[in-house]
């Protein structure tokens, strides 16, 4: 939450006065995750899969992962599960939410942490790579979320991939140090269900790496 504060910065410098974060609630282990997957993809027959999965997941030295997909969403979306299969819509009616509510609850903690009147927000940046697709976007429906002012100057950045963090806070500090008095909200909101599907040859190191928030 980069910003512009007379008591904690130098005049015209930009300044982070609050952090934020938050991350989806099932957990697991990555010891685990070979066989959630195999479970989940229903790939029990493929022996060799379980054993390259074991290892991949083994050297990552990842202790556990965060993930937003669950067995009920699994249960209602099985085609989620598979390789081929179209899954675009139900994709994007489960990462529409997810972003936006995981963006709310980092941006509260944040807010909480800052302890200043939210009205005194004066822009918002949201960037987001998986919950692009929806009417009206993340950065509308979260002004309304946080009870933020209608006049809050909002801007979306999409799929900057992995050096989204370092786009966000570079706006961020043109954004606070040229306007004075800025206070910048600035987010980034990720769920990587996107990239969760059924195993292919070729292919099982994505699914392995990438299928969910690690921490």
């Amino acid at each position: 939450m980069p910003g512009q504060d007379m008591n904690m910065a130098i005049q015209g410098k930009a300044t982070v006065l609050a952090v934020g974060t938050a991350v989806p609630p099932n957990i697991i282990y990555q010891s685990d995750y070979p066989d959630y997957y195999i479970n989940a993809t229903k790939s029990e027959h493929r022996t060799e899969l379980n054993q390259k999965l074991t290892r991949i997941c083994t050297g990552t030295m990842i202790e556990k992962r965060h993930f937003y997909l669950t067995d009920e969403m699994l249960k209602d979306h099985p085609n989620l599960a598979t390789f081929k299969n179209p899954t675009l819509d139900n994709r994007n009616k489960l990462l529409a939410p997810g972003v936006t509510n995981l963006s709310k609850q980092a941006a509260e903690e944040a807010l909480k942490d800052w302890g200043q009147p939210r009205s005194k927000i004066t822009h918002l940046i949201f960037h987001t790579a998986t919950g692009s697709v929806d009417l009206p976007g993340p950065d509308y429906q979260l002004i309304n979320l946080l009870g933020l002012e209608p006049t809050v100057n909002r801007y979306m950045l999409f799929y900057n991939g992995c050096y989204a963090g370092a786009t966000l806070f570079r706006l961020a500090k043109d954004l606070a140090e040229n306007n004075p008095g800025a206070r910048v909200l600035a987010i980034c909101s990720e769920i990587s269900l996107g990239f969760f599907r059924g195993p292919a040859e070729g292919a099982i190191y994505r699914y392995s790496c990438w299928s969910g928030f690690v921490r």
